[in-house]
């Protein structure tokens, strides 16, 4: 039944989870946000649910609208729920002889209408596809017309659902029911690098929320100059290498540097030929500044005998000085004392020492000048001739 072209009351029904809303006469059914309902459409009866409440419209619909028959059952949710047991058992037959005959495609999804005049297959295949052979077995099996439905990458994604890039479930299959046309010169009115694995959504086309901030964007830039145009503004001549629409800024790069430029002081110059002033400078602090003192901690008790440690810490060097002025002393009157002594004459021999000895340091003693201070300490080849001796003796006694 359809409604003549007076004013009526209508209410919007949705069949899909993120699907299309479409409009139906309500009559005088009092439908809420959520109910499901049976209603009339051009493939037959269908069960729905409702997403915008009954609401009189304003003035006549441009064209007769279609009735919202009753609220569904519980009779209409049994038959409901073996109609989806029914797309089940479908989609999994066709799956199977899609693979005996050979075709290259791939079901999506089944839909079963509400009086079971028709199932639906929606497949997505690289190419075109012979499917008359497989249509006429489905129809042989589940005693049904049968319609076949190619959907691109698109409907895909939504069909199938997933995850973007952002975290979240993808759009398409929550809550978009409309699929905006998307072009590359969204991103860059946003300023957004043009990777494609970036803009790029898992259905392999651009992503549909570049189009959600598009319009604020072509918006707030406007008025702006585009990037690589040059441009005269009120700080010289310059390239535009950058736009910030956020900011309202854009940078020009000229002969003195980079220059940023704010786009309201760029349409006044443009507009008046006045070159606004320039804000002050925040001032720049100059020097090292005074570090404040550090609070005492509470509760911490003080160490006793800071004071005396000073005090010994300054004793310290005075005291290092004058040991080190009697060593100086003692070394100088110990050089003297050698320098004295004739060349010729022997040293004296000393208990521990033995008559050889003290003739080998004599007779070094007139080899080497006069005040050079001699190594007190055997060499190596006297102590390997002193162990030689001790070493041959040994021999001979174990022999």
């Amino acid at each position: 039944m359809e409604t003549d072209g007076r004013s009526v009351k209508t209410a919007g029904v949705r069949f899909k989870r993120a699907g299309k809303i479409y409009t139906f006469a309500a009559g005088e059914l009092e439908c809420n946000a959520g109910d499901s309902v049976v209603v009339e459409t051009e493939r037959g009866m269908a069960i729905g649910q409702i997403a915008t409440p009954a609401e009189e419209a304003k003035g006549p619909p441009k064209q007769p609208l279609k009735k919202i028959i009753r609220i569904a059952e519980e009779a209409d949710d049994e038959r409901l729920e073996k109609n989806s047991e029914l797309e089940s058992q479908a989609k999994k037959a066709c799956d199977e002889l899609a693979l005996q005959k050979g075709l290259e495609m791939k079901v999506l999804d089944v839909e079963c209408l509400f009086d079971r005049s028709k199932v639906i297959f929606f497949f997505v295949s690289e190419g075109r596809v012979d499917f008359r052979e497989l249509v006429r077995d489905l129809a042989r099996r589940f005693h049904t017309r049968i319609e076949m439905r190619q959907v691109g990458v698109r409907d895909e994604a939504k069909m199938v659902g997933g995850l973007g890039c952002c975290g979240r479930e993808l759009c398409c299959s929550t809550w978009l029911s409309d699929f905006a046309p998307i072009s590359v010169r969204m991103a860059k009115t946003q300023n957004i690098s043009l990777n494609p694995a970036k803009i790029s959504g898992i259905c392999g086309r651009l992503m549909c929320c570049l189009s959600y901030e598009n319009k604020m964007y072509e918006d707030m830039s406007k008025g702006m100059p585009k990037v690589g145009k040059r441009v005269t503004t009120h700080k010289g001549e310059g390239k535009v290498i950058r736009r910030n629409a956020l900011e309202g800024t854009f940078s020009i790069y000229g002969e003195r540097g980079e220059k940023e430029i704010k786009l309201a002081d760029y349409k006044l110059f443009l507009d008046t030929g006045v070159v606004p002033e320039e804000e002050p400078k925040p001032l720049e602090i100059k020097g090292r500044l005074e570090r404040k003192p550090r609070p005492e901690r509470k509760g911490r008790p003080e160490r006793q005998g800071r004071s005396e440690r000073s005090e010994r810490s300054k004793q310290k060097p005075r005291q290092k000085q004058k040991n080190d002025q009697k060593a100086g002393q003692k070394t100088d009157q110990k050089a003297g004392q050698k320098t004295d002594k004739k060349s010729g004459q022997q040293a004296e021999r000393k208990p521990n020492q033995k008559a050889g000895q003290t003739a080998r340091d004599a007779a070094n003693k007139e080899q080497t000048p006069q005040g050079e201070k001699l190594d007190e300490r055997p060499s190596r080849q006297r102590r390997r001739r002193r162990r030689r001796p001790s070493q041959a003796r040994e021999k001979k006694e174990n022999g």
